[in-house]
């Protein structure tokens, strides 16, 4: 599943991010969503995260 889609990303939930300075590599983050940043429904590099770890990033991946 990808996170382009806001109504399919809620808090809890593990996912694979992209942080900023990684975005060149596409080297991923894993960790649990503890909320959601992206106001729109949806976005095509994917929605934007905050990770319970701090991380900032967007959603590539849903892992559950």
């Amino acid at each position: 599943m990808n996170g382009t889609k806001r109504s399919s990303i809620k808090p809890g939930l593990r996912v694979a991010i992209v942080l900023k300075k990684d975005q060149r590599t596409g080297k991923l983050t894993e960790g649990v969503v503890k909320n959601i940043l992206t106001k729109s429904a949806t976005h095509p590099h994917g929605i934007k995260v905050r990770l319970e770890s701090g991380a900032v990033g967007r959603v590539k991946e849903i892992l559950e």
